[in-house]
């Protein structure tokens, strides 16, 4: 740009020189060469003027363009917290005026929790073997179930064990991936993930020798069964689980008895 400007400069310092000349010369051709000289000069002149000015314009109208996408943006954020604040607003007074809600959550989680042991309830065990399964079946591993009775004392005396104890004994074998439980008719039920029966017979066995160590002398009885070597549905699964502990129970010790696969 600067140097167009100094071209411009000079021709048309050029062209009055020669015009100068041709009147003190009365030289036609330098009045011609000062002619062609002064017109080149302003063409360029003219040049420069426009680009300056479009050049002008295009960024004003580039800063414009920008000042209101901007404007926009800005509308369109204060309006999204308008409405959050909005929501905010219908939900507190939502709760203000059904607290009769917060009671029903309050006891569709304790459903889930087996007040005794404070393991997962056997609610919550059907659901989460269905889901376990379902995950098993898709990525083809294993899952398996062990069902476990204990009974405090040695077996020709034996009483219920207190629900705290198997529960605790439990909670410090199983994996974080593992689910324990306690049914309703008081038997333990774990669901190990990703587990074969020889790996579902090994944890059974270290919860025993966990609670004997913790809190003396205890009978235990555990039934096994796996999918899908023993079952492939659900109930199929807990069915055998259930043969399985029945068949433990026939023993007059500790005793873990694995389904038979069919």
């Amino acid at each position: 740009m600067l140097n167009s400007r100094a071209i411009a400069f000079v021709l048309g310092t050029l062209a009055a020189a020669l015009g100068v000349a041709s009147l003190a010369v009365s030289s036609p051709a330098l009045g011609l060469a000062a002619g062609v000289a002064g017109g080149i000069a302003g063409v360029i002149a003219l040049t420069l003027g426009n680009g300056e000015d479009g050049s002008a314009s295009h960024d004003r109208a580039v800063f414009e363009a920008q000042l209101d996408d901007r404007s926009a943006a800005l509308t369109s954020v204060r309006a999204e917290l308008s409405s959050a604040q909005q929501r905010v607003s219908e939900l507190e007074s939502e709760a203000e005026r059904t607290p009769a809600a917060h009671s029903a959550a309050a006891g569709d989680v304790a459903a889930l929790t087996d007040a005794d042991s404070q393991l997962f309830s056997e609610a919550y065990f059907r659901v989460a073997l269905d889901a376990r399964i379902a995950s098993a079946r898709r990525h083809l591993r294993p899952v398996a179930i062990a069902l476990i009775d204990v009974n405090e004392g040695v077996p020709n005396s034996a009483s219920p064990a207190p629900p705290a104890r198997a529960a605790e004994s439990i909670r410090q074998t199983v994996r974080d991936a593992d689910t324990a439980c306690r049914l309703t008719d008081g038997t333990f039920a774990i669901i190990l993930e990703d587990t074969p029966e020889n790996g579902a017979v090994w944890t059974v066995e270290r919860v025993r020798r966990n609670l004997v160590s913790r809190f003396g002398n205890h009978t235990m009885w555990a039934g096994v069964a796996c999918y899908p070597a023993h079952a492939f549905s659900t109930d199929e699964l807990l069915e055998q689980a259930r043969l399985a502990l029945a068949s433990a129970k026939e023993w007059n010790q500790d005793r873990i008895e694995v389904a038979i696969a069919e």
